[in-house]
């Protein structure tokens, strides 16, 4: 009966929204040593801070944004004190069980220990302790928590000891608050995000859980499906109303050509009869007038299919607002992202690479400008899509949507950044991808670059199907692949080829394959700023530029 009156409540709503609606039941300085910072982490009190925040972030994509906000500070004039605090250790052990007493017994031991093999021993026992004990501490995100238990996940500080003091003062400069309004997170605003609903969890190979009791949770997934549904319907309208405008210009200029008339002779005012020309014009406008008339209807359809969207984007919000007084903590999806950060971490560092999962001075060798703090990474980006300008876009219904990944900052000692989805299943139109970016990488610019490859890769794979090794820029590269008989993963290769791409050919520094070349101007073009550069370098790229002006002009790009 419930679920019936629930059914009549959300009448009028996309069919799909009403029932998932209904199924849910929804009607309308520490520098002293490490030993002595060890003696005591556990006094016995516990730190719960349940305090629901507000959305940590944004759910709607303004498509109108072409660039990256600029970056006017990369760090804080004064440092905060957060690492200076004598119990910062204890503050982030604290409340977190056994698990953090393990933690801190196995450390003891590490440290200790002068052994090479019992510390590769203890150094492995750490990893797989430390991970579980941050599963923990990711719960707690959801809620206020201490700036110990947020610095340890966002940036894997457990104990500023173990940095050295330029370290402890260069992350004590980091800018903490998201200033810059992108969708950029640190680990403890992720899990945040995922645990309040702002944001959808990560799709894995047994699709993302949301908890049925969650309903704010579950109707921020609607509100998300809507929101790709109306962006998409705005979208068609302005491509729609385009296109109309266009006809009606080449209406006017048609015009204008029928109402020129030279005067006939020995009659300066009597203007001649129409020429030829004239009368093939005027039934060149009874098409364009049929044209028109159509265009007008199907805008005239799109508006109302844009109004019922936007209605139930609306209702959505609205329900949203009504429930927002029982706004759940869903730690069953906390947990299962946790899970899915744990693989992003471990795909950033690769087999070969360093997997301890604590900063420390004895590991850490970036220099401040390889860092992924949020501010660096917002400053590549932006020059690697003035570069590779269509890095970002996506087509939909013949629409190019720029549309910026979430970008999800782990705290490892990874090199390559990855691309985690393309886009969410459920909006192809509108939705985000995500992408991982190691923090500590030897070369930030060059573990973004390997992110926004894979990230090309995934989606030109997706727009092609079950056809990406014959059409589009996979299958292009696939059959290139094939004839030079290569062998290993063909998406690393892509990978690498597009680094140089990006760092060598935009250069004019000719290090690719004449088809490979080819393949990516043609698909991956550069901005126009660089092809311009280019064309002067070398008679390749001028080649290549001369193609581009003989396709426009058959109209064939």
């Amino acid at each position: 009966m419930a679920q019936n009156d629930a059914v009549q409540e959300n009448e009028g709503l996309d069919p799909e929204i009403a029932a998932l609606l209904s199924e849910v039941g929804i009607g309308i300085d520490s520098s002293g040593s490490f030993e002595d910072d060890f003696s005591s982490p556990f006094p016995g009190t516990d730190e719960t801070g349940d305090v629901l925040p507000e959305d940590a972030g944004k759910s709607e994509i303004d498509l109108s944004e072409q660039t990256l906000p600029a970056i006017t500070k990369k760090l804080e004039e004064t440092p905060h004190d957060g690492f200076n605090n004598p119990d910062y250790y204890k503050i982030a052990l604290n409340g977190e069980g056994d698990i953090a007493q393990r933690v801190h017994t196995i450390f003891q031991k590490y440290i200790k220990t002068q052994d090479p093999k019992d510390k590769g021993v203890y150094r492995q026992q750490i990893s797989t302790a430390y991970w579980d004990f941050l599963g923990s501490v990711a719960r707690k995100s959801t809620g206020r928590i201490s700036e110990p238990k947020k610095y340890l996940l966002r940036f894997a500080i457990l104990h500023p000891g173990f940095l050295k003091p330029e370290q402890r003062e260069y992350f004590a400069k980091v800018v903490v608050e998201n200033d810059l309004d992108v969708p950029f997170y640190y680990m403890d605003e992720w899990f945040k995000a995922v645990g309040t609903g702002a944001v959808r969890p990560s799709t894995t190979d047994e699709g993302p859980a949301v908890s049925r009791s969650n309903v704010s949770a579950k109707l921020r997934q609607l509100l998300e499906k809507a929101q790709g549904k109306r962006d998409g319907s705005r979208n068609m309208l302005a491509a729609k109303n385009e296109e109309r405008n266009n006809l009606e210009n080449a209406f006017k200029e048609r015009v204008h050509s029928i109402m020129e008339h030279d005067p006939v002779d020995g009659f300066s005012n009597i203007g001649s009869c129409y020429s030829d020309t004239q009368k093939r014009i005027l039934g060149e406008m009874q098409e364009l007038i049929k044209q028109l008339l159509k265009s007008d209807r199907e805008l005239d359809v799109m508006l109302k299919d844009f109004g019922e969207a936007d209605a139930d984007v609306q209702t959505l919000k609205d329900k949203i607002e009504e429930d927002g007084s029982s706004v759940e903590v869903d730690t069953g999806a906390v947990d299962t992202e946790f899970g899915t950060i744990r693989q992003m971490a471990k795909m950033t560092i690769g087999r070969q690479g360093n997997h301890f999962p604590v900063c420390t001075g004895e590991y850490f060798r970036s220099g401040p400008n390889d860092v992924a703090t949020r501010e660096n990474v917002v400053s590549i980006l932006a020059r690697v899509e003035s570069i590779d300008s269509e890095c970002f876009c996506r087509i939909y219904r013949n629409r190019i949507n720029r549309i910026v990944p979430y970008v999800i900052l782990i705290p490892s000692y990874g090199d390559t950044g990855i691309c985690w989805e393309p886009f969410d299943r459920y909006n192809r139109a509108t939705s985000r991808g995500r992408i991982a970016i190691p923090m500590y990488p030897k070369n930030l610019a060059v573990a973004l670059l390997s992110a926004v490859a894979d990230l090309r890769w995934q989606v030109a794979k997706e727009k092609a199907s079950f056809y990406w090794m014959e059409e589009g820029l996979t299958g292009n590269y696939y059959q290139w692949f094939q004839a030079n008989k290569l062998k290993g993963d063909i998406k690393e290769y892509f990978i690498q080829d597009y680094i140089l791409w990006m760092t060598k050919e935009s250069e004019g520094i000719q290090k690719l394959d004449k088809e490979i070349r080819g393949i990516f101007w043609r698909h991956m073009p550069f901005s126009k700023a660089v092809k311009e550069k280019l064309k002067g370098r070398s008679f390749v790229y001028q080649e290549l530029y001369q193609r581009d002006l003989n396709r426009a002009m058959s109209d064939g790009y």
